[in-house]
C-alpha cells in the first residue's frame, strides 16, 4: 500500500508539468460551441520553401548516447517524411548551413530571461521541449530531463520519468515544419500527446502537413490507375494511395463559426499589430497562491507557444496578430471552485493606409 501511495504521489508530481496535464474546460467554455477546426497551421502561414530539409544536432543530451540520440531524431523525422513530400537529411559538418538546429539545453538558454516571448526551461519535469516556426528552424529540449530511446515510463530505480525522445521530437518537428496544436485528441500534434503517449502520425496530422506541403503518392502505378478512371469511381482507394494524382489530398476546409460578440461588460482593447500585450490574473497572495487557468475564446491554453504566447502562473503575454485576436479569460480556482474570473477582448487596431 505504501508503494502504491508513493507511485500516485510521483505520478501527480510529474503530471503537474505543462506537457503532462489533461484539463477539460468548464461546461460553459466547451470549445465546440466556437469553432470546428482540428489541425491548425500557424496563422502567418510560415513554412519551408523547399522540400529537402537539413538538420544538425548541435548539443546532445546527458542521459542518451550520441548514436541513440541520432537514431531517435531520425525516426521522428521519418514519421513526417512518410506522409509528405518532405525529405530530411542530417548534416554533421559544423561549417555547413542547415535548416533546423536541434539541441539539449538547461534553464536560461539563448538569453531567454531577457526575451519577453522566449520561455526558459524549468528543470526536471514540467516543460520538456519547444520549437520555433520556419524559417527560424530551432528545436530545444530540456537537458534536465531523462531522455531515452523507447516508450516513456517511470523508473523506480532512478526515481524519475524516462521520456521518449522519438515521441517528443516528432511533436516538436511538427511545430518546426509550421504546424500548430491540433484539437484532435488522437493527433500527434495535440497538446496532450506527451501525456497520452500518442507516438504516431494520425490522419489529422497528415491533413495538416499536406495542407502546407502538398500530397504524396504511395504507388508508382498512380498514373495508369488515373487514366482508367479510378479517380472518379474508386475515389476512396485513390485518396489513400494516389491523392496527388487525383487531387484528393486535402480535407475539405470546415466552416468556422462567426465568433460571438464579447459580453457587454468586457472592455475591448484595440492593439497595434506586433505589440506585446500582458495580462495579470488576481491579486498576489504569497501565503495561499491560487490555481490559475487561462482560456482563449473558451478553449483552455495549456502551454506557451514560443514567439506568440507565454503563460506563467498568473501572467499571460501575447503578440498581437490575427491568430491572437479574441477573448482572454483568467479563472482563479480554490479547492476546485471558481472564485473569480476576468476577461479581456483583444482586437487589432486598423492599420493606416500608406501614403506611397
Amino acid at each position: 500500500m505504501e508503494a502504491l501511495q508513493l507511485l500516485l504521489v510521483l505520478v501527480m508530481m510529474k503530471m503537474s508539468g505543462s506537457n503532462r496535464v489533461r484539463v477539460t474546460p468548464p461546461d460553459s467554455l466547451q470549445p465546440g460551441a466556437m469553432r470546428n477546426k482540428r489541425y491548425a497551421i500557424n496563422p502567418l502561414g510560415h513554412k519551408w520553401t523547399h522540400h529537402n530539409i537539413t538538420y544538425r544536432i548541435t548539443k546532445f543530451p546527458n542521459t542518451l548516447n550520441m548514436e541513440d540520440t541520432r537514431k531517435a531524431i531520425n525516426i521522428a523525422f521519418t514519421k513526417w517524411s512518410d506522409v509528405s513530400p518532405l525529405t530530411f537529411t542530417e548534416v554533421i559538418d559544423n561549417n555547413t548551413t542547415v535548416d533546423i538546429t536541434i539541441g539539449f539545453y538547461t534553464f536560461n538558454h539563448t538569453d531567454c530571461w531577457w526575451s519577453p516571448l522566449h520561455p526558459c526551461f524549468d528543470g526536471l519535469n514540467g516543460e520538456l521541449a519547444h520549437a520555433f516556426l520556419p524559417p527560424r528552424g530551432e528545436i530545444h529540449f530540456d537537458n534536465h530531463e531523462f531522455w531515452i530511446l523507447g516508450k516513456s515510463r517511470f523508473s523506480w530505480k532512478q526515481g524519475v520519468w524516462l521520456n521518449d525522445l522519438v515521441q517528443v521530437a516528432a511533436h516538436e518537428i511538427g511545430h518546426a515544419l509550421g504546424l500548430w496544436h491540433s484539437r484532435d485528441p488522437q493527433a500527434l500534434m495535440h497538446p496532450n500527446a506527451t501525456y497520452t503517449g500518442q507516438r504516431n502520425i494520425a490522419q489529422d496530422d497528415i491533413w495538416g502537413i499536406q495542407r502546407l506541403y502538398g500530397c504524396l503518392d504511395k504507388k508508382r502505378v498512380c498514373d495508369p490507375w488515373a487514366r482508367l478512371g479510378f479517380c472518379e469511381w474508386r475515389k476512396n482507394f485513390m485518396k489513400k494511395n494516389c491523392p496527388q494524382r487525383c487531387d484528393l489530398c486535402y480535407e475539405p476546409l470546415e466552416e468556422v463559426a462567426t465568433p460571438t460578440p464579447p459580453p457587454a461588460n468586457i472592455k475591448i482593447k484595440m492593439v497595434p499589430r506586433g505589440k506585446v500585450v500582458g495580462f495579470r490574473c488576481g491579486i498576489k497572495n504569497s501565503r495561499s497562491p491560487p490555481k490559475v487557468s487561462w482560456f482563449k475564446d473558451g478553449e483552455q491554453i495549456l502551454k506557451s507557444i514560443p514567439g506568440y504566447i507565454v503563460m506563467k502562473d498568473r501572467d499571460l503575454r501575447i503578440v498581437a496578430n490575427e491568430f491572437n485576436e479574441g477573448i482572454y479569460t483568467c479563472r482563479i480556482h480554490r479547492r476546485g471552485d471558481i472564485v473569480s474570473a476576468n476577461s479581456w477582448a483583444i482586437r487589432l487596431k486598423p492599420e493606416l493606409p500608406s501614403n506611397s
